[in-house]
């Protein structure tokens, strides 16, 4: 029996479980991995959209913050300067610092660029002073301003005290003659409206200038370094990256965190107002999302192993039972049947194998009954015998038969004077010659005597001509072993081979004793077939009187006269078959 050994490389549990987990996990993967990019974008639009609101509303309330202060001041340069208005004009100007809180100091400055009044809310007011501020750039600026109504020059932020953003605003009137209202702007309110911008728990907004000074930061103390601090620089390359990319970037803030930030422009003052939010904060509801998604994928992941597992356990397990039943087969336990009680195709084989089993048991019972058949049948008889299902034919009975024997001349002197070796080669040619013929012809091989064999005729299986068929094997007997003898001569030996056969009643079935029979044929006509065949010469086929008679017209059938034989009290008539005439 052949085992094979188990490559683990080609396990067919190893490959179910494989194709099973796969099944069940790529899917998963394929789910997670969709889930977490859509939710990355979607997540990221939305906050896109919400630091652009954000930074939008900002630049609106700082744009409204300025076009108020900016409205305010276009009244005090509505009229020419008149000494006799000095009185009303301070009037004005101080309920303008009481509306607009905003502005720390108003100063006046007539058609020809002469300061006629300044109020300050941390200094002494003064009027008509009568100083030259022609060359002022606040002035200058007012005057050169684009012909709106009114005209507008916005100054670069400055610190007071190193402490408060300020910026100066000049407006000048619609006629030269009218003069210029300037103004220094306390930015604090700025600050106050970005520090009150919070985006989730730590997301912030801050202004920068033109040049990319900080104009206000949750932070002051960012603003109070000025824009050569690295920090500040830090904030000026990410609103250059959001400006580059469209609005929206991702950068670094002032502590180096990474963020996202969106921009927006506050018009006339060329301010941009920035609103960020920290990565990790802004993407933590994904990241969030993720593990859970993570979590659910290693629980699924878990239960694919577990099903690709107990599934390729249920479909390779019948499949070594049907392995094991095999192999056991093999060794030739063919009562050996497998346990597989499912109803599926696995289940269905499973049947199949055992009825394969039943029927190789029946199959073997049955080889080793026409085995001992064949030991004394021919193996057509004993297929026959076989199929019939009873060997009651081989039971004892008296039935014609016709008897042929057939053995070597010159095989006595042969056999003592040549090695053994040479002996059995020669017989095994021999026999296997005759063994040929006798099957051919449906006779039953009886027994084998040395050199010599006993077929048998009509028994146990009836033949329609025993008697024809009994001369045609005699001479396809002596047929078969011509060129044989022709062979051994060549090679030294001096054998002939003579036939004897003889027709009539005769008690044939089964003798012997436990463990061991044989089928024969006990009367007078098998020793009358003895007698007949020790008479015959080399190539003779000597027949008795009853095969004449079955033989007359189909064959050239010779009277040789009659012959004293041993055992018969008178002479018995013989007769010559074919070459034996």
């Amino acid at each position: 029996m052949v085992k094979l050994a188990a490559d683990p490389r080609r396990s067919l549990f190893a490959k179910y479980c494989v194709v099973l987990f796969s099944a069940v996990a790529l899917p998963l993967f394929a789910n997670g991995a969709l889930e977490a990019w859509f939710g990355y974008r979607d997540r990221r639009d939305q906050l896109h959209a919400l630091l652009g609101l954000e930074a939008r509303d900002a630049a609106l309330r700082i744009q409204g913050f300025i076009d108020t202060i900016r409205e305010q001041l276009g009244w005090m340069v509505q009229l020419p300067w008149m000494p006799a208005g000095e009185e009303t004009q301070r009037l004005d100007a101080l309920r303008l610092l009481r509306q607009v809180p905003a502005i720390a100091q108003l100063t006046l400055v007539d058609g020809e660029g002469r300061e006629r009044l300044q109020v300050s809310r941390v200094g002494l007011t003064r009027a008509g002073s009568g100083a030259d501020r022609a060359g002022d750039p606040a002035v200058v600026g007012a005057k050169a301003a684009q012909a709106t109504m009114p005209r507008v020059w916005y100054g670069p932020v400055t610190y007071h005290r190193g402490s408060e953003p300020f910026m100066t605003v000049a407006v000048a009137g619609n006629r030269a003659s009218v003069g210029v209202a300037v103004a220094e702007i306390n930015l604090k309110l700025i600050r106050e409206v970005i520090s009150r911008i919070r985006i989730g728990g730590t997301g912030q907004a801050f202004v920068l200038d033109g040049p990319g000074r900080l104009v206000a930061h949750p932070d002051l103390s960012l603003v109070l370094r000025g824009a050569d601090d690295p920090a500040a620089r830090s904030l000026t390359t990410l609103r250059a990256d959001a400006r580059a990319a469209g609005g929206t970037a991702t950068g670094r803030d002032s502590l180096g965190r990474r963020v996202v930030a969106a921009t927006a422009m506050v018009p006339g003052v060329d301010w941009t107002v920035v609103a960020m939010q920290p990565l990790a904060e802004a993407f933590g509801p994904i990241v969030r999302a993720l593990l859970r998604t993570g979590a659910l994928i290693l629980l699924g992941l878990l239960f694919a192993a577990a099903l690709a597992y107990g599934l390729a356990r249920r479909m390779t397990g019948p499949i070594r039972l049907l392995e094991e039943g095999t192999q056991r087969i093999g060794a030739g336990e063919f009562g050996h049947r497998i346990a597989v009680t499912s109803a599926d195709e696995l289940g269905r084989l499973a049947a199949r194998f055992n009825a394969m089993a039943g029927e190789l048991a029946l199959s073997q019972e049955r080889q080793e009954r026409i085995g001992r058949l064949r030991r004394f049948l021919a193996p057509q008889v004993a297929e026959l015998v076989d199929r019939c299902g009873d060997d009651g034919v081989l039971d004892g009975r008296r039935v014609e038969v016709a008897v042929v024997f057939g053995d070597l001349r010159g095989f006595t002197a042969f056999s003592a004077a040549s090695p053994p070796e040479t002996v059995i080669e020669v017989l095994g040619e021999y026999f296997a010659a005759l063994g040929g013929a006798i099957t051919a012809h449906g006779a039953t091989l009886v027994t084998f005597t040395g050199d010599g064999l006993m077929a048998l005729i009509n028994a146990p299986v009836p033949v329609p001509d025993p008697g024809g068929t009994a001369i045609r094997l005699a001479l396809a007997m002596q047929a078969a072993v011509r060129p044989l003898a022709a062979a051994w001569d060549a090679r030294g030996f001096r054998l002939g081979f003579g036939v004897g056969a003889a027709m009539g009643p005769a008690t044939v079935g089964r003798i012997g004793c436990e463990g061991r029979s044989d089928y024969t044929a006990i009367g007078p006509v098998v020793n009358l077939a003895a007698r007949l065949c020790a008479a015959a010469a080399d190539g003779q086929v000597l027949i008795d009187e009853g095969l004449a008679e079955a033989a007359r017209g189909a064959c050239n059938v010779t009277p040789l006269g009659t012959l004293p034989l041993k055992g018969w009290a008178r002479e018995v008539p013989v007769f010559g078959v074919g070459g034996g005439a």
